[in-house]
């Protein structure tokens, strides 16, 4: 759970990236050692994963984004995810139900990249099959503040 200051901390944190604890401080109007300690709280407790800077693939080189399910062969997944983690184009691979076992946001250079890395994907034997979708536009991108902002009223 998220209380008020831990809130309007993290949407701050998200709204200036690049903003000091100092000037966090001045802008929530507490002391500057309440925010580093609610930094250490929230980091300890994993609500914070990272302080990295998001970096846009299609910016490095990557326009292409593209979501592949896999289904695994039975009793395979450890061997399946051992194999994603060498293909460093894979950016997140989620355990799903359903259909797939797998669900992975692949970027690549061009389409015939593209098709390069799912061939990776599915020269292991432990993938029994892929479907692959391209996205062609994002039409909400990856966003928190919303939710933090309802975290706390919940």
């Amino acid at each position: 759970m998220l209380d008020s200051l831990d809130s309007k901390l993290l949407i701050t944190m998200r709204d200036n990236p690049r903003i000091g604890l100092t000037e966090l401080a001045r802008l929530l109007g507490v002391a500057r050692g309440t925010v580093q300690a609610r930094l250490e709280k929230l980091t300890a407790r994993g609500v914070i994963g990272d302080f990295g800077p998001t970096v846009m693939t299609e910016e490095i080189g990557y326009p292409i984004l593209a979501f592949a399910s896999l289904q695994i062969a039975q009793g395979k997944l450890a061997e399946a995810v051992e194999a994603l983690d060498g293909i460093p184009e894979i950016l997140e691979v989620y355990g799903t139900s359903g259909q797939a076992d797998l669900l992975c946001r692949v970027v690549a250079r061009n389409t015939p990249h593209l098709q390069e890395i799912i061939a990776r994907i599915l020269a292991s034997p432990a993938v029994q099959r892929s479907d692959t979708t391209i996205a062609l536009s994002t039409q909400i991108p990856y966003r928190i503040t919303p939710l933090l902002a309802a975290a706390v009223s919940v």
